[in-house]
């Protein structure tokens, strides 16, 4: 065998490895060792496996990964993200479905300090749906707009899609954020406007509250998101005005939510013990997969499969909207049965060459694929933000209702794909101009 057809041979194993339910940082591993062991011998096997996660782990830009974990692990044990959907509640109190709203745009407070999908369903679930559904809203709406709300949270920095993106693919993080934050605000807005529309065609969805709310209680409301406010503005204004590294920013971030758990007084000491925990056992888990991706693209690019691959698609001549598109069914598809993390990292090797030569912008790519990854989240077989909600709502609704709860604001994230597509500067405009 020539060595592309070993790295071809790699690969395809690699993905039947998969397919059997192997672990993806271990099918990874084993596969690029075994690849590399073949193609360039023992020494140079070995010598790969000390020397490239170490390379990977040891980069700067990676040690903001636990930080960014444990400032929203340490903000979730501590509860300060509580009073996000109080606020939302009473400043979308007007508007038809105006807890559904609230939720989303609670999520999306949340979302800038958690970077975590499964964590914004979880908390704005535990606080949004009890309220909705003592007014009555309609269980799908109910629990399809928590699941969904859910996906903003790898959109909205700080994402840890993103910085281990940014890191594979070598792009500026900040640049990144800057793009999800933008389309995770397009997203937000997308699906508050749906929730209008529906409620407004068909009010049994989303009865009206009967609450008399002033502007006096919508201001006094300002206190209960004051600290967190506070911290999402000095880590990303710093991040985004150039006086922080991603580092820097999530140090900050760990510490000064970690200060003001204790200082309100809301962080008991099992708690954050909690968070320590959660951060490190998270922080392990995406470390070995990216360390398992990096060996990846080093086997690909020893046994020539890589070029291979990004010459055989880009000679059929398509056309490079073609392209993204066959990628982006690819990865809709992958989505419904792997998590983001994994289903990223097992085929950035392979894709960014080809998004590469195809002339699109890796910064563009990289928050188009986060939005794709993030439809996963919701859809079925696996559709984990659907199972947390599962999870909190118990018998309320069974899972397929859940599922047909979310199909409406599907809807909008295809729209949204679609205009992310034909206008790419929705992503560049702002890194261009910042950056």
């Amino acid at each position: 065998m020539s060595n592309i057809e070993i790295g071809l041979t790699g690969v395809a194993i690699l993905f039947a490895l998969v397919a059997m339910r192997v672990p993806i940082a271990f099918a990874l591993i084993a596969v690029s060792f075994a690849g590399l062991w073949i193609v360039g011998g023992e020494r140079s096997a070995w010598g790969t496996l000390s020397l490239v996660p170490y390379t990977f782990a040891a980069t700067w830009t990676m040690s903001s990964i636990p930080m960014f974990l444990m400032m929203g692990y340490i903000c979730f044990a501590a509860g300060l993200t509580a009073g996000l959907f109080r606020f939302a509640r009473l400043w979308t109190s007007a508007l038809p479905g105006g807890l559904a709203i609230a939720s989303i745009f609670g999520a999306a407070g949340f979302a800038a300090v958690a970077g975590s999908s499964v964590a914004c369903s979880a908390a704005m679930g535990r606080i949004a749906i009890p309220e909705m559904t003592r007014y009555g809203y309609d269980a799908r709406l109910a629990t399809g707009s928590l699941a969904v709300a859910g996906t903003l949270g790898a959109l909205i920095p700080p994402s840890i899609l993103m910085i281990l993106y940014g890191m594979i693919a070598q792009v500026s993080i900040g640049q990144l954020f800057l793009g999800g934050a933008v389309v995770g605000g397009i997203t937000a807005l997308g699906y508050a406007a749906l929730i209008v529309v529906r409620v407004t065609l068909n009010p049994s969805l989303a009865p009206r509250v009967e609450e008399e709310v002033t502007w006096r209680m919508r201001f006094a409301a300002f206190r209960d998101v004051a600290p967190i406010a506070a911290l999402i503005a000095l880590i990303f204004g710093g991040l985004f005005g150039g006086f922080f590294t991603p580092t820097e920013a999530g140090a900050l971030g760990a510490t000064f939510s970690t200060l003001i758990a204790l200082l309100t007084r809301s962080l008991t000491r099992s708690a954050f013990v909690d968070a320590i925990r959660e951060t490190l056992m998270t922080t392990a888990t995406l470390f070995i997969i990216g360390c398992g991706a990096a060996l990846l693209i080093r086997f690909l690019a020893l046994s020539g499969a890589g070029v291979f691959l990004t010459d055989a698609v880009m000679g059929f001549g398509a056309d490079p909207v073609m392209i993204v598109l066959g990628l982006a069914l690819i990865y809709l598809i992958l989505g419904m049965f792997l998590e983001p993390i994994g289903a990223m990292l097992l085929t950035l090797p392979i894709v960014l060459p080809i998004v590469g030569d195809a002339g699109w912008s890796l910064i563009w790519f990289g928050v188009f694929l986060t939005k794709l990854l993030e439809v996963g989240m919701v859809t079925p077989p696996v559709g984990m933000n659907v199972f947390v909600i599962k999870g909190v709502v118990g018998d309320l609704i069974p899972l397929s209702g859940i599922f047909r709860g979310i199909v409406w604001f599907l809807v909008v994230d295809l729209i949204i794909g679609g205009l992310l597509i034909l206008f790419p500067q929705i992503v560049t405009f702002l890194p261009a101009l910042i950056g």
